[in-house]
């Protein structure tokens, strides 16, 4: 019986070392997890009817954004001013996050109160930022959402780094500071 158990245990080890080459690659099971088939980018593989980087439909939305009614002019920004409120009530409002936002969107030329006195400013990188109590402004909610979706003069858009919701945290952290600088 022990010379039956050794020869079995001798046979498990013997076929166990046979079956590893060294020079053969191992066995798949599963090749199409391995080689995947590949496509040409812009063969007619990937499109049916044989047409390149197709456009979208006409009047489709991407996913996530919200279009902006209001045109990129200066009847749109007037138009803005004039109607454009903050569509978040004060329990959406969170003026942490909008502080957070600002900072890295906008304190480095607007400063961090709002005073037009930014790191950039004060290095003389770029000039002519006015504080946020400026009379001659007269900025609302209306205002600085439209100037941060399409920007302004020197100040570009920032529409396509905050999403709506941040943008109107944005605005309300805005006219916090300008309320506190108006005091």
């Amino acid at each position: 019986m022990r010379s039956l158990i050794n020869i079995l245990a001798i046979t498990v080890i013997l076929t166990a070392v046979s079956c590893k080459k060294d020079t053969a690659p191992n066995y798949q099971f599963m090749p199409n997890m391995y080689e995947p088939v590949g496509y040409e980018t812009y063969g007619e593989a990937a499109f049916r009817n044989g047409i390149e980087a197709q456009l979208p439909a006409q009047g489709s939305v991407p996913r996530g954004h919200m279009p902006f009614e209001i045109e990129n002019s200066t009847e749109g920004y007037d138009l803005a001013k004039a109607t454009l409120s903050n569509p978040l009530d004060s329990t959406q409002v969170d003026l942490a996050r909008g502080k957070e936002l600002y900072d890295i969107y906008c304190g480095i030329c607007h400063g961090n109160k709002g005073d037009g006195q930014g790191n950039l400013v004060k290095r003389e990188k770029i000039l002519g930022i006015p504080s946020y109590d400026d009379a001659g402004r007269a900025i609302n909610e209306g205002s600085t959402y439209h100037v941060i979706y399409y920007g302004k003069n020197a100040m570009g858009s920032y529409a396509n780094q905050l999403n709506e919701e941040e943008r109107w945290q944005v605005v309300s952290y805005v006219m916090k500071l300008k309320a506190d600088l108006e005091k």
